[in-house]
């Protein structure tokens, strides 16, 4: 990621603040819309958002530097993979995390704010995803 859209992903994660529980609720009511099976939707849903506002909270703290949160990622991906997440998942949830960021916004979610948060969704996503899949590879290989 650029310096430029690590500014915009920080910036308007700092305006969404006073409001980060309707975000994550919004995420999640989207996310549901869109994909009812998906396996994470279960459980405390406020609880949920908490914790979703809380991680990314933390990547966008460490965007400038990824190497430091990538193993945590990595964990994760293989956690969600075990819970019967599967890569095409991510596109759905992606797709609910930027419009919830869009709704939470309005008209301060500029086009380039979009590619700065599909940008950096879309890193931690594959990194997930490869974590996954390599833990996959391991089980069949053994």
């Amino acid at each position: 990621m650029t310096p430029v859209q690590v500014h915009l992903v920080r910036s308007s994660f700092a305006r969404i603040e006073a409001n980060r529980d309707q975000v994550a609720a919004l995420f999640y009511q989207r996310l549901f819309e869109r994909d009812p099976n998906l396996p994470l939707l279960r459980g405390d849903m406020a609880v949920q958002g908490a914790q979703l506002m809380a991680a990314l909270g933390a990547v966008v703290g460490a965007l400038d530097r990824l190497e430091n949160i990538l193993p945590l990622v990595r964990q994760l991906g293989r956690r969600y993979a075990a819970y019967g997440v599967r890569p095409e998942h991510y596109a759905t949830v992606g797709e609910a995390l930027v419009w919830a960021l869009e709704q939470g916004l309005g008209p301060e979610f500029s086009r380039e704010t979009r590619r700065a948060w599909t940008e950096a969704y879309g890193h931690l996503a594959w990194t997930m995803i490869a974590a996954a899949e390599e833990d996959n590879a391991l089980g069949e290989a053994a």
